[in-house]
C-alpha cells in the first residue's frame, strides 16, 4: 500500500477530530479512545481483502465474509466515535452482515438464494437505520421545530395552491 495513502488518511482522521473537538486536550489516550477502529477493526478488515485478492488468488472467497463485516463495522465505531452517534448508528452492525454476505454472493458462485438474507438484513438495517435517525432528529425538537414547521407550511402550501392535473 503507498505511504502516502496511509499518512493522508491518517491525517484526515486527526484533522476530523481536531475540528470536532474544539479546544479539547490532545493526548496519546485520547487519540487511542477515539481511533481504535481505525487502528485495529478496519486493518483487519482489509487484510481479510488483502489474503483473498492477493494470497489465495481468489479461490479463498470465504475470506471476505469476515472481511466486509469487520471493514463495514470498523466503519460504523468509527463514526460513531467521531459524531458519539451510537445511538443511531448501530443498525450498521446490521448492515455489516450484509455487506459481507454481498462480498460472498458476488465474488463467489453466485448462488441465488444468498440474496435472502442479504435482503433480509438490508432492509432490516436501512429500516432502524431510519426510524433511529428520525427520532433522533426529532427528540432535539427545540433545534428542529423551525425546520419541520418550515416543512409541514412549504408542504401544505403546496398541496393547497398546486393543481393537480385532471386525466
Amino acid at each position: 500500500m503507498n505511504v502516502r495513502v496511509i499518512l493522508g488518511s491518517v491525517l484526515l482522521l486527526f484533522g476530523v477530530f481536531l475540528f470536532l473537538n474544539k479546544g479539547a486536550v490532545i493526548n496519546p489516550g485520547t487519540i487511542f479512545a477515539y481511533f481504535w477502529p481505525s487502528l485495529f477493526v478496519i486493518p483487519l478488515g482489509l487484510f481479510f481483502h488483502w489474503l483473498y485478492f492477493s494470497v489465495t488468488k481468489r479461490r479463498g472467497v470465504g475470506l471476505l465474509v469476515p472481511g466486509g463485516i469487520l471493514f463495514t463495522a470498523g466503519l460504523v465505531c468509527q463514526l460513531a466515535m467521531l459524531l458519539d452517534g451510537w445511538s443511531y448508528m448501530w443498525p450498521g452492525f446490521i448492515l455489516a452482515v450484509a455487506v459481507g454476505l454481498f462480498e460472498l454472493y458476488f465474488f463467489g458462485s453466485r448462488h441465488r438464494g444468498l440474496l435472502i438474507p442479504i435482503y433480509i438484513l438490508t432492509v432490516i438495517g436501512l429500516l432502524f437505520s431510519a426510524v433511529f435517525s428520525i427520532g433522533t432528529f426529532f427528540s432535539n425538537l427545540q433545534f428542529s421545530q423551525p425546520f419541520v414547521a418550515i416543512a409541514l407550511i412549504v408542504i401544505g402550501a403546496l398541496m393547497l395552491f398546486i393543481r393537480r392535473k385532471q386525466v
